[in-house]
């Protein structure tokens, strides 16, 4: 099978040191409006601001989205499984970057946790329109966000990523089902 998930970006996140824990999101709140300037004259818009703002403080449920202290266009992301879902008491880690010409094209985001899932592959790249051919600059990173947290409660084997685990899904749903929950308790508790 044949994906339609194509990726045409450099792997922008090896350059941001994984590392790095999340920041306190008070300390950002603090002095994200003192720096509105001087991040306005280095090219963060106001809307990115506004975005992130209302991302720390009404996040959606489930998910955690913090910026990176230098970089504002780096977000750490937690998001919980979905429950009734495989991925159940998980806790799955993501980057997101904003390219320069956010929101005119779509937020990066990949998995840092390893996952067992037909949309999401060995790397962590994401199939799902919303990062390609659907999206839109009326869509926010809130929108991502809460679509990933979507996929992770609809898996969709006839659109995938990793081929091998959508064959898995197709011919052995409750054997994949089981799998997912396997790498969810290894690879995504807290």
């Amino acid at each position: 099978t044949t994906s339609s998930c194509v990726f045409h970006f450099p792997p922008l996140f090896s350059l941001v040191p994984t590392h790095l824990l999340f920041p306190h999101q008070k300390k950002f709140l603090q002095t994200t409006h003192a720096h509105t300037h001087t991040q306005m004259s280095s090219g963060l818009s106001r809307r990115i601001i506004k975005e992130t703002q209302k991302l720390m403080t009404e996040p959606p449920p489930g998910i955690s989205a913090t910026p990176h202290e230098n970089n504002l266009r780096y977000f750490k992301v937690a998001i919980a499984g979905p429950s009734q879902s495989p991925y159940q008491g998980g806790v799955f880690r993501l980057e997101l970057f904003l390219p320069s010409d956010y929101p005119m094209s779509a937020p990066k985001v990949r998995f840092l946790t390893k996952i067992y899932h037909p949309n999401i592959d060995n790397v962590g790249r994401i199939c799902m329109d919303v990062l390609k051919d659907k999206w839109s600059p009326a869509l926010q990173i809130r929108t991502v966000l809460l679509s990933i947290q979507a996929l992770l409660s609809a898996p969709n084997p006839d659109d995938p990523l990793a081929n091998d685990v959508a064959d898995h899904w197709k011919k052995d749903e409750s054997g994949a089902i089981e799998k997912a929950k396997q790498w969810t308790e290894q690879f995504a508790s807290e």
